[in-house]
């Protein structure tokens, strides 16, 4: 078959159908799911079979205009697209994801270390047989090129299709439009194409300048420190502090002076939920965020961290694991124990009155949550040690995710330990996640969809806090659900530093 030679409308279809065929059950499962009206009904019908066709058209339509005008480049092109189809088509499968911007920020914003835990190999095979093969006999086609004439009453031919298919369903431009989103990031190739030329463009618009904050000014000569620590991928659901019938926080469930609220996050996945931890409002414009603003009004700043994820942090003392591991001794040191490393003494060296220090962890991070924990954390079995997380059962994907907030509800036990000893400080610790965590409710699991579709565990968050003098008081919370620019304002008063942007509305402590 490779040998034999095609003609371009021939070539067209096929790969338009191989592409239909191969990489759209996700989008049409969406639709029959969605559907406003029976999907069996007239209307149903004509919406499913016009997007059929219309798929059908445009892709073939793109792929006819691409391989007359260059050949050689459109081969290379579509092989790549049916290798970025076959990982989409993974990941959208497997963990429910949809190839939207904010998903792709989170491509770009992931390391090796966390890329490769995705790795298996049901992963392999979406590759082979649907990347590499389809890509060879695309890169082998003999095509016969048409006639100018043939190519341009094709086209139109094409185009015109399209013009009548999108004017014969009227009726449903209501419910395309409500589920565009949906529909675009299961859209293969161009979920991936056209929101990657979206984030790079609102990344250059976003990264041209930042927007430095107006100066601050220290009030006091107290001895302060605040230790925030943004979780990762931690939902508040799984939190017996919340309620959670398994007793995932052993040992602050006995500490005194804590406090915890419920909370959502500005987004459901980690660069978006961070710059908003740190901002002093919800935003697309970068501002200056909370370390690079306190540093630069005189105030000592620490930022650790095993994750990756934040705006660009301008303070001295960035630590990152690799700074922090060879100064570590223990099993801990190998998992976001490695954190609290020296830590304490770090705190005591300060010659600053005001401290800031953040700990950006990674702890329930999925899907290999099982490797998140030094194994003497493991209290719930037994746990999933599968990458395809719908392979487990319930109970042990649960348990894996649970051990992860008992080792979290151990960390945090151990800052607040550290910061009791530092008798001359006043102290606090609060805790915040980034963003929360599907765990197989509804088929999905982990994070990422877009917030206005995301179930409530992916941005229902803990918000917990500590305060080392009880007199010392919080705000009651009134059933309050705070937000994560609440930490900005929280911190500013804490330290007691003026500034014109503090907002005491946002202020969780009281004056």
């Amino acid at each position: 078959m490779l040998e034999k030679e095609f003609k371009l409308f021939h070539f067209g279809l096929i790969i338009s159908v191989l592409n239909f065929l191969l990489f759209h059950f996700p989008f049409f499962g969406f639709v029959v799911n969605h559907v406003d009206v029976d999907y069996k009904s007239f209307n149903g019908i004509l919406l499913i079979i016009s997007l059929v066709i219309a798929m059908l058209v445009a892709n073939f339509f793109v792929i006819y205009l691409f391989f007359y005008l260059s050949r050689r480049f459109s081969k290379v092109l579509f092989s790549l697209f049916f290798l970025i189809n076959s990982i989409a088509l993974y990941f959208v499968t497997t963990y429910s994801v949809i190839i939207d911007e904010s998903m792709i920020s989170n491509v770009f914003n992931t390391k090796y270390e966390e890329a490769s835990s995705f790795f298996s190999i049901k992963f392999l095979v979406y590759i082979l047989f649907l990347g590499i093969v389809p890509s060879i006999f695309i890169i082998k086609a003999k095509l016969i090129k048409p006639t100018l004439k043939r190519f341009s009453i094709t086209s139109l031919v094409s185009l015109f299709f399209l013009i009548v298919l999108v004017f014969a369903n009227a009726s449903n431009w209501l419910w395309i439009d409500k589920n565009s989103k949906t529909l675009g990031g299961l859209a293969m190739p161009w979920s991936y194409s056209v929101n990657t030329s979206l984030y790079f463009i609102h990344e250059k618009q976003r990264n041209a300048k930042e927007i430095l904050l107006p100066t601050a000014k220290i009030t006091d000569n107290e001895k302060s420190v605040v230790v925030l620590v943004i979780g990762e991928s931690a939902r508040s659901e799984n939190f017996s502090l919340y309620g959670y019938k398994k007793d995932t926080n052993p040992l602050l469930s006995k500490v005194d002076n804590l406090h915890h609220f419920k909370a959502n996050s500005c987004a459901t996945y980690t660069t978006a939920g961070v710059k908003c931890i740190l901002e002093h409002t919800s935003s697309n414009e970068l501002y200056e965020i909370l370390p690079n603003y306190l540093y630069r009004n005189n105030v000592e700043v620490i930022w650790r961290t095993t994750n990756w994820g934040e705006s660009p942090v301008h303070i001295k003392k960035y630590e990152t694991r690799d700074y922090l591991r060879p100064k570590c001794e223990g099993e801990d040191c190998d998992y976001d124990g490695v954190l609290l490393s020296g830590l304490k003494e770090e705190i005591k060296a300060s010659n600053r009155n005001k401290i800031l220090v953040i700990l950006h962890t990674s702890t329930s991070h999925g899907p290999t949550y099982s490797k998140k924990y030094p194994p003497r954390f493991e209290k719930f079995k037994p746990v999933c040690n599968s990458v395809d997380l719908g392979k487990c059962t319930q109970t042990e994907l649960m348990n894996a995710y649970d051990n992860t907030i008992v080792y979290t509800d151990y960390i945090l036990n151990s800052i607040i330990t550290d910061l009791k000893d530092l008798k001359e400080y006043n102290s606090t610790m609060l805790f915040v996640s980034d963003h929360g965590e599907s765990l197989g409710e509804k088929n999905l699991y982990m994070h990422g969809v877009p917030k206005s579709l995301a179930p409530k565990q992916q941005y229902e968050i803990p918000f917990i806090v500590w305060v080392s003098d009880s007199n010392k008081q919080l705000k009651p919370a009134n059933n309050t659900i705070l937000s994560q620019n609440n930490v900005f304002h929280s911190v500013l008063n804490f330290l007691s530093i003026d500034s014109p942007i503090y907002d005491e509305n946002m202020n969780i402590f009281k004056k």
